[in-house]
């Protein structure tokens, strides 16, 4: 029997996984890749009593690699929080599927542990740009002002590692970041370890350069960005997007990144107000997909620039 997790490479999917693994240890095979690499199902062979985990990957880029392997006899538990579209029915198949704004999948772990390691659960919520949610579910850590701030920082930091057009673009692979959590049930102990000061260097780095890019586009509705075609570029545009939302709750955002071979990968957060229509305005085109409060575009050709502009304002002006 094989047993197989398969996970996002960000903060959310990383710490989804973890807390899994720390209540159920086990040796697993495990599939992943950077942020947007979510159509992860299809890299897996499985087959009659192999068992897999399936972690903060949207079903509905996944449903006919899903639809497989569950008619191969594999065993599937699925948590997540982005948008499902139909949702299969099998007796091998057991969804945790919840879409609401205010969880991640981390939440969705944690609840299902019954709070066993909410620390990592709250360190995942910090990094999906869902800080109330990080608070609320923080409260019976009984931490203090400065403690939620590391677990905010460590959140942040797992969350950047994870953005980048491939696996050279970012500082650790996934897999390898996971590797370096395991033995840790603590977060504060893992914060001693080399990956998170490596990743802090980096995001306070790159997040300097940034902030000195000025927005392309500037209404009340909301604010567009673009960063060019470099690494630096690619590792921060999420976080980018999810400061900007912090510091501007009341507007929605993009930042639109430059591809090598052309065209632009897109992250938009809604606004943290409303926490709506992201997945909206991504969904009308053909490869973007999200949740509601953000979403992205994996590849926005250069024609589609002016009719993506026009759509993020008619979408968030009437949010």
């Amino acid at each position: 029997m094989q047993l197989i997790d398969v996970f996002n490479g960000d903060a959310d999917g990383i710490c989804a996984l973890h807390q899994l693994r720390l209540a159920e240890p086990a040796e697993s095979v495990l599939v992943t890749g950077p942020k947007r690499e979510i159509d992860l199902l299809k890299r897996v062979q499985a087959g009659v009593g192999d068992q897999i985990n399936v972690l903060d990957i949207a079903l509905s880029k996944n449903c006919k690699a899903l639809e497989a392997l569950l008619e191969a006899g594999a065993h599937v538990r699925y948590f997540d929080h982005h948008q499902p579209g139909v949702i299969p029915q099998h007796p091998n198949f057991e969804s945790h599927i919840n879409t609401d704004s205010n969880v991640c999948t981390s939440l969705l772990v944690n609840q299902y542990l019954q709070g066993k390691h909410l620390a990592w659960a709250v360190v995942a919520a910090f990094g999906d740009n869902l800080a109330d949610s990080a608070h609320a579910a923080a409260k019976p850590l009984n931490l203090s002002d400065s403690q939620l701030a590391q677990l905010k920082s460590l959140g942040e930091c797992l969350n950047y590692n994870g953005y980048g057009e491939s696996l050279d673009d970012l500082f650790f692979d996934p897999a390898a970041l996971y590797r370096q959590l395991q033995p840790f049930a603590d977060p504060f102990m893992f914060m001693a370890e080399a990956a998170y000061p490596i990743l802090k260097q980096g995001y306070e780095a790159d997040m300097a350069r940034v902030m000195t890019v000025q927005a392309m586009d500037s209404r009340p509705s909301g604010q567009i960005y673009l960063l060019p075609a470099a690494k630096w570029a690619r590792r921060i545009s999420g976080v980018f997007g999810n400061k900007l939302a912090v510091d501007s709750p009341t507007r929605a955002h993009a930042v639109l990144t430059a591809l090598p071979a052309g065209g632009y990968v897109v992250s938009v957060r809604a606004p943290l107000i409303a926490q709506s229509g992201a997945d909206d305005l991504c969904s009308q085109f053909e490869s973007g997909g999200g949740r509601k409060g953000a979403a992205g575009i994996n590849h926005l050709p250069q024609s589609d620039v002016e009719r993506f502009v026009k759509s993020f304002h008619a979408v968030f002006t009437r949010s």
